[in-house]
């Protein structure tokens, strides 16, 4: 079947809701004077919690086709749980997808596997699409090659669900973020592939054939288009390259420079 290619821009903890304000703006018009099609090519900004109401205010009042993505959410739906963010109020933000297991939180927050399943449970309760964000350290990568980890985080991630819905793969080698360094298009390939067959073997092949899977680690313009090129990677996770509305609308153009 036919996946929308999915372009994601994790702001992470940068800009203050009028700088949000801004970036959108900015983004929608570039997006707009390139006629850019959000059927064929859906873009998704994730921008802090405390610019989030500020966003979906403009996105409504100036019918900006840009989706809207939260960062993180919490496992509990509601109480005493201090600083905490409720998949049900971001919902009633018209937040439509939210990052989970991102290797920073895993990294300065303790994140395990146990917690990204719990964390993608209570995505799926309240509606909202969960970007389960995988992949290897430099040191995962030597001891038990690429695609070992990511298969298993992401497993981890779908099991014990009573029901499913939507989901997305964010595939990021953790060696390649921020770092400069990238893994090639040939190797995002490669892994997106055993991610897709593991889900199929545990999932059933529809369910692996509708899921997208993003490959995501220092993300540019000028490098986009070699890892859409392959039918593996349904899109792109973009960390600072997002912050930029040029750059990330020239990323969100990739299909012009791919010969389809």
């Amino acid at each position: 079947m036919a996946r929308i290619p999915l372009i994601a821009g994790n702001w992470k903890m940068n800009l203050d809701h009028q700088q949000a304000i801004a970036l959108v703006q900015k983004l929608s018009w570039t997006l707009r004077d390139a006629a850019h099609d959000y059927k064929n090519c859906e873009v998704v900004v994730f921008p802090p919690f405390t610019d989030i109401r500020s966003v979906q205010t403009l996105m409504d009042a100036d019918k900006i086709e840009l989706g809207l993505g939260a960062q993180d959410l919490s496992k509990f739906d509601s109480g005493a749980y201090t600083g905490e963010v409720s998949g049900a109020f971001l919902k009633k933000l018209e937040v439509k997808y939210v990052l989970i297991g991102h290797s920073e939180r895993r990294q300065y927050h303790g994140e395990n596997d146990e917690t990204v399943q719990a964390k993608t449970a209570a995505a799926f309760r309240h509606g909202i699409v969960p970007v389960i964000c995988v992949g290897e350290t430099l040191e995962e990568l030597e001891s038990e090659g690429q695609s070992a980890v990511p298969v298993r985080q992401t497993l981890a991630a779908l099991a014990g669900h009573d029901k499913m819905g939507d989901f997305v793969i964010a595939y990021e080698p953790v060696w390649a973020i921020g770092t400069g360094k990238v893994a090639t298009p040939e190797e995002a390939a490669a892994v997106c592939g055993k991610i897709r067959e593991a889900i199929a073997a545990e999932h059933g092949p529809e369910i692996a054939d509708a899921t997208r899977i993003l490959y995501g680690g220092s993300v540019k313009a000028n490098n986009v288009a070699g890892f859409l090129r392959s039918n593996e990677v349904d899109g792109v996770l973009v960390g600072g390259a997002s912050l930029d509305a040029e750059e990330f609308s020239g990323i969100a153009r990739f299909q012009k420079h791919i010969a389809l």
